[in-house]
């Protein structure tokens, strides 16, 4: 969170979004000088009305003035229309545009910023936040401008009615200004701490219901209800606050302000009793002065608002202007349809753990074409290997290689597009069937995803979902089993042909028949392919071309099942203890085990 910022420089950032309606924003400023206009002269009209219409005039007199006052009052109504239209569209528009940009910049920038950023705080930024925005622009910015403009020109005409009169409410409008700055100040420091407590609550209640079922498993629904209830008192411990700081402010502005009118209206009211002054002249210079003090009053009222909308106008200024940690070069594509990579004198450590490096000094080739395991015990740098290798993360020191290139020197999109990854815990989307395999390739044909579900082996149970390739699958896939929710990732991954296939223990899901017919659709995908596997069940690799063998964030060994076997002694102790239970072998012996013998063994997850 970056520190608040003073005055409005934020609001005046935002306002920036409103130069492409520049049209709509002349006619909305024309519609509201018309309707201030039109509102002042109700005075004069009103004057009129009193000193023709109703002191000794005729009765044409009287029609004629109510016939002037129907004519204001159409007048006012037309611009309002106008101006509330005009206003309304660019508020909903700008924050529209608002939170299109801001998502723009999110969905491209290092996951490494959503390691430090709770998603529920940047949600609420996301809307919450354009949703006040909208709230200033489309209806209090408005009101603001139009009260400035009515008040200024009531004070011209109060001085044209009544020069000494005037001088009343003048006087108290430095007094009337006190409350607003002192208060204002306030409401803006405290609407800042509102914004973020309303974040949190979102963030709180969004991660308990994404965990519902464990959760509930662990019967803790007493305790996250009464953990809510905290978060949400104290959010509304500060709204009441700074709901009390605003209510100050506006009925301070008010108070002062009709003290000042009613020594106007004492000092008037002699006039009027003396023969100084027509009733209609007062009737006039009162309609004057209640709309300098009602022009007060919304500007008062609305300054707390515009205040809010600088902490929010803040928040989101922040979301749009951080950087991606991971430059795109735009730099030139890969050619070679298997490109030899290369991880060189790698060391990287996580932004959220920068003094525990994940890989240190680490080097490992990936010969095109093969398959390469990457086996050790958890938290070895096995998935860090996979999230460089995509470029999510840039390694602090040394380089990830693609045929000899830096891959910080290649299109970013291009370095993506080569890989396709497999997850141990296969993420879905909120859509139907056909969507989530087709995430990769929008474009692909209908023959084209069912031959990629059919070498996924997850056509036939497709086939009997309700409505086939367009069953929604609800959020997060929730709707089918984690085996048939690996199989769709694993279609996507092949739909999406990719020249280097990452597979984090992609069959460990399956039951064993899924499994073998799985295993064998990834064996024809992996032919002439480069292929890279977490291995937490060795006898899933035991025929892989190489196996790294890593600890601690760095290469143990590299060799083939059985020279590992021979000489790496944790390659051979991760062996021996995944099958214990097939052979009670003595230390040293496992490297007796044929592999036949190790791949008929159960399986210890790492």
């Amino acid at each position: 969170m970056t520190e608040p910022s003073r005055g409005l420089a934020p609001l005046r950032a935002i306002l920036g979004f409103l130069a492409p309606y520049k049209w709509r924003m002349v006619g909305a400023a024309l519609a509201l000088i018309f309707t201030a206009g039109a509102t002042l002269s109700l005075g004069k009209g009103l004057q009129i009305l009193i000193d023709q219409g109703l002191s000794n005039g005729t009765l044409a007199d009287l029609r004629s003035a109510v016939f002037v006052m129907v004519i204001i009052a159409a007048a006012i109504s037309v611009g309002t229309f106008v101006r509330f239209y005009l206003v309304s569209w660019l508020g909903e528009r700008v924050s529209s545009d608002i939170r299109s940009a801001v998502f723009r910049n999110l969905v491209r920038l290092h996951p490494g910023y959503f390691e430090i950023n709770r998603s529920g705080e940047i949600m609420s930024r996301l809307t919450t936040d354009t949703t006040l925005l909208q709230t200033i622009i489309g209806s209090s910015f408005s009101m603001a401008l139009r009260s400035s403009l009515t008040l200024s020109g009531a004070l011209v005409m109060m001085f044209i009615t009544n020069f000494q009169l005037s001088l009343y409410i003048v006087g108290s409008v430095p007094l009337i200004l006190l409350p607003i700055l002192i208060f204002g100040r306030r409401v803006r420091s405290l609407s800042n701490q509102s914004q973020d407590s309303i974040a949190s609550v979102g963030s709180y209640a969004g991660e308990v219901i994404q965990n519902i079922k464990v959760v509930q498993s662990y019967t803790r629904e007493s305790f996250e209800i009464s953990a809510f209830d905290g978060e949400v008192e104290r959010a509304f411990q500060i709204a009441r606050k700074r709901i009390r700081q605003r209510s100050l402010l506006i009925c301070g502005a008010i108070l002062l302000l009709f003290f000042g009118m009613s020594a106007m209206m004492w000092s008037g009211g002699q006039d009027v009793i003396s023969g100084r002054m027509t009733g209609g002249e007062l009737a006039a210079f009162s309609f004057y002065a209640i709309m300098v003090g009602a022009g007060f009053g919304t500007i008062s009222e609305v300054w707390g608002e515009v205040q809010r909308a600088a902490g929010a106008a803040e928040r989101l200024l922040e979301l749009l202007h951080t950087e991606s940690l991971i430059e795109d070069p735009n730099g030139q594509d890969i050619i070679n349809k298997q490109p030899v990579v290369a991880l060189q004198n790698v060391t990287f450590a996580y932004p959220a753990r920068p003094e525990t490096p994940a890989l240190s000094d680490f080097s490992l080739p990936i010969e095109a074409g093969k398959s390469l395991a990457l086996v050790g015990p958890s938290g070895a740098g096995k998935s860090t290997v996979f999230e460089l290798l995509q470029r999510f993360y840039d390694p602090q020191e040394g380089s990830v290689l693609v045929d000899g290139l830096d891959m910080r020197e290649l299109d970013l999109g291009e370095v993506r597009r080569l890989t396709a990854l497999v997850p141990q815990q296969p993420a879905l989307f909120t859509g139907d069937v056909r969507y989530n395999i087709a995430y990769g390739r929008l474009d692909a044909s209908e023959a084209e995803i069912h031959a990629a579900a059919r070498a996924a082996h997850a056509h036939d149970f497709v086939e009997q979902l309700p409505d086939g390739y367009q069953s929604h699958l609800g959020e997060q896939g929730v709707r089918l089993s984690g085996g048939q929710r690996q199989r769709i990732a694993l279609a996507r991954a092949i739909l999406n042909d990719p020249r280097i296939l990452l597979l984090d223990e992609a069959t460990s899901a399956l039951d064993s028949d899924s499994e073998f017919q799985v295993q064998k659709a990834l064996e024809e995908l992996m032919v002439n392919r480069t292929t890279v596997i977490i291995a937490h069940r060795l006898s899933t690799i035991l025929h892989a071309d190489q196996i790294a063998v890593m600890d601690q964030g760095r290469l143990v060994d590299t060799g083939t099942h059985e020279e590992l076997l021979g000489r790496c002694e944790l390659y051979a102790r991760l062996a021996r203890l995944q099958f214990r239970d097939t052979q009670q072998a003595e230390p040293g012996s496992v490297s007796n085990l044929p592999a036949s013998t190790l791949e008929s063994g159960p399986s210890d997850p790492d």
